[in-house]
């Protein structure tokens, strides 16, 4: 492909030689321009549209059996939902755990008529977020995500009470992203706040030590997944504002 200048120059005075090779260039550039994902880094494993979907079959399956009980609080989002034992952080509640790891908040907006309105959950909590800013998405992207996962619910689920967001957590293998992290949740948080029937769980003060820094004992070790310790933590951030028999 010529430079600049020579781009340039086949704009203005395409030789009959150098045209097709002009109007592909042309083309090339079209379809780049069209296909935002491909110019901010974004993992083209996610531009997979089945990689995930031996995962979104297994939930389906939950759903058709039962075990993802119509009208239970369901937990939807990355490998920190996928991991997390709900039986054990809230025995009294009625749950369904349709955590799919590595995933992005897009794709739990990809998926939504499969593995969520089929549920009619009562409460929605959702943790994504954190593949995406490591994929090099930009806040805002994560952001417009969760604006379209929030415009969802709110169509297709009138009846859900609330959606809780759990915002992206601090870990050591990521904490470089930080300064990303943070600008996402805060963005993230001014839409629940103005949201009745929107919450935002801030779990990134209660995991980090003295020095302002990941605490290593909530995570496993990898860096970046929890131990028992932090989802403990979670648990008890989120009772507050699921139903009250639960945090009785």
């Amino acid at each position: 492909m010529p430079g600049i200048q020579g781009l340039s120059v086949a704009c203005r005075f395409p030789t009959p030689r150098m045209r097709l090779s002009f109007q592909t260039q042309c083309l090339v550039v079209l379809f780049l321009a069209a296909m935002p994902g491909c110019l901010s880094g974004v993992s083209a494993e996610e531009l997979k549209p089945d990689r995930f979907e031996k995962e979104i079959a297994a939930l389906e399956k939950k759903i058709e059996s039962g075990i993802s009980a119509k009208g239970a609080v369901l937990f939807i989002g990355s490998s920190s939902i996928k991991r997390w034992t709900l039986e054990e952080s809230f025995p009294g509640l009625v749950a369904a755990n349709h955590g799919f790891g590595g995933s992005h908040l897009s794709e739990s907006v990809h998926f939504f008529d499969r593995i969520v309105t089929p549920v009619s959950p009562s409460i929605i909590v959702l943790y994504a977020g954190d593949n995406d800013i490591a994929a090099e998405k930009t806040p805002e992207m994560v952001t417009e995500d969760f604006r379209q996962f929030v415009k969802l619910t709110e169509t297709k689920l009138p009846d859900c009470q609330k959606l809780i967001y759990i915002g992206i957590k601090p870990s050591i293998k990521r904490w470089a992203m930080r300064e990303k992290i943070q600008s996402a949740n805060a963005a993230i948080k001014s839409i629940c706040d103005a949201n009745p029937k929107l919450q935002f769980v801030d779990v990134w003060k209660p995991m980090l030590d003295e020095k302002g820094e990941p605490r290593a004992d909530l995570l496993v070790k990898d860096g970046l997944h929890m131990s028992g310790d932090g989802y403990a933590i979670w648990a008890r951030l989120l009772l507050e504002h699921l139903p009250s028999k639960v945090a009785q």
